[in-house]
């Protein structure tokens, strides 16, 4: 699915990535741990073609993306909801974009929604957040979970296959955190999408994560890789592997940092 090449990438003289390789398969689900500023968003930004790299190449389902990816869905940490925009009008923009552009096969898939088509995708994917009550409401209005699910809906809605998420749920307290993390990962397995989640807490790694890529401080040059296979389901956090596991990513961000 995802398949980085030799990859090379610097911030001016910072280097970041020093042929740096990685492989994540269709259907898996991955985690992306380090400090900050070790590369994680960077890394996120490169598969998503939003970042080029200097040297070497970012692969997506077996070809080279030199620009966005239409079945690419990507969930920020901000949101990015447009403020004059109701729930609903914020569900809705991709696919009125894709609208926009046609279906060159570019910067949208070869089939065109119809009017009708993005009415019936918007509510049936407002219905599964549990923000249907919500549709006409204003991003200023909601709550940041309400917003998170907005942001998950409008992602879901493009039917994508390949999800990158960077901290989407770092800003939320922890019941509301964890019921939305369970929420996106039962609906990614439901679809069959592949999953990248960047975050810098443990925690989150250890639940989220069927393999779980470490960075360290940059440049990396080695994909770290641990893998926590176990059922994506809530039962895991009280489970004694999700306790060992959280210990073992600790010890091994210490031992990267010491090295």
């Amino acid at each position: 699915m995802i398949r980085c090449e030799a990859l090379s990438f610097a911030y001016g003289n910072r280097p970041v990535f020093e042929r740096f390789s990685w492989e994540v398969r269709r259907g898996e689900v991955w985690a992306i741990l380090g400090p900050s500023g070790c590369g994680k968003s960077t890394l996120l930004l490169l598969a998503a073609a939003l970042l080029r790299p200097q040297r070497g190449a970012v692969w997506i389902d077996g070809r080279r993306w030199t620009h966005p990816r239409p079945r690419t869905g990507l969930i920020l940490q901000e949101y990015g909801l447009l403020p004059w925009a109701t729930v609903a009008e914020n569900v809705a923009l991709g696919l009125r974009i894709r609208r926009f552009y046609g279906p060159d096969g570019r910067h949208a898939p070869r089939d065109r929604p119809r009017p009708a088509d993005i009415e019936r995708r918007v509510a049936y994917w407002l219905e599964r957040l549990e923000i249907a009550h919500l549709a006409d409401a204003y991003p200023a209005h909601l709550s940041g979970g309400q917003r998170q699910r907005a942001a998950i809906a409008r992602t879901f809605v493009l039917d994508p296959d390949l999800l990158l998420m960077d901290e989407p749920f770092s800003a939320l307290d922890a019941p509301t955190r964890e019921a939305l993390q369970t929420l996106t990962l039962d609906l990614c397995a439901e679809r069959g999408v592949t999953v990248v989640l960047v975050t810098h807490t443990i925690e989150e790694a250890a639940f989220v994560g069927q393999r779980i890529l470490l960075l360290g401080e940059p440049p990396n040059r080695e994909a770290q890789i641990v893998d926590n296979p176990h059922p994506p389901v809530a039962a895991y956090r009280r489970h004694p592997d999700y306790q060992r596991m959280v210990v073992r990513l600790r010890s091994a961000l210490e031992e990267r940092r010491a090295a």
